[in-house]
């Protein structure tokens, strides 16, 4: 009996984790892009949000405020998958390091791999200098982000695990 709700227990756990996983992808992905559209805003980057819709739809509304704020809630929706492949892969390590290469591997992904997909993003080469930096920037601090907090609240669960146990012995 003590067992199954021992187990019942954890699998509450775990399912709560799993829950702020998808929160922390969520708020990381409307955050950082939120905080992309404003440097696109004050000309630190000639890109903003809405390159993601590009390539799918028409439509000069895509290229205005309503195309950047519904691009952020895409790019949102969009992180909450990066942040359960952080979750699977990564959540065990606790350095910020972590994080910031998990944000790099991120811009090379859409920098270099995802480039064709774009027609409106230039090739790293032919952006501006200030361009290069501040996405770059952006991108680590949205891994720092993602990855310490997942891996902060993985620690808190394990914690808790540890803590548990010793006072049921």
């Amino acid at each position: 009996m003590a067992q199954s709700k021992k187990s019942r227990k954890n699998e509450n756990q775990s399912a709560s984790f799993l829950a702020k996983v998808v929160v922390i992808g969520l708020a990381g992905g409307i955050l950082w892009s939120f905080i992309a559209y404003l440097a696109s805003i004050v000309n630190l980057t000639e890109i903003s949000p809405n390159l993601i819709l590009q390539p799918w739809t028409l439509g000069a509304w895509k290229d205005k405020t309503l195309g950047n704020f519904i691009s952020i809630l895409l790019i949102g929706v969009i992180s909450i998958v990066v942040a359960l492949i952080y979750f699977a892969a990564l959540k065990r390590f606790k350095s910020i390091f972590v994080g910031m290469i998990y944000g790099v591997a991120l811009w090379a992904i859409v920098f270099y791999l995802l480039n064709p997909v774009f027609p409106n993003l230039k090739t790293v080469k032919e952006l501006e200098m200030n361009t290069v930096i501040t996405t770059l920037c952006l991108y680590i601090l949205y891994g720092v982000f993602v990855g310490y907090s997942i891996s902060f609240e993985a620690a808190e669960l394990e914690t808790a695990s540890q803590t548990e146990g010793a006072n049921e012995e």
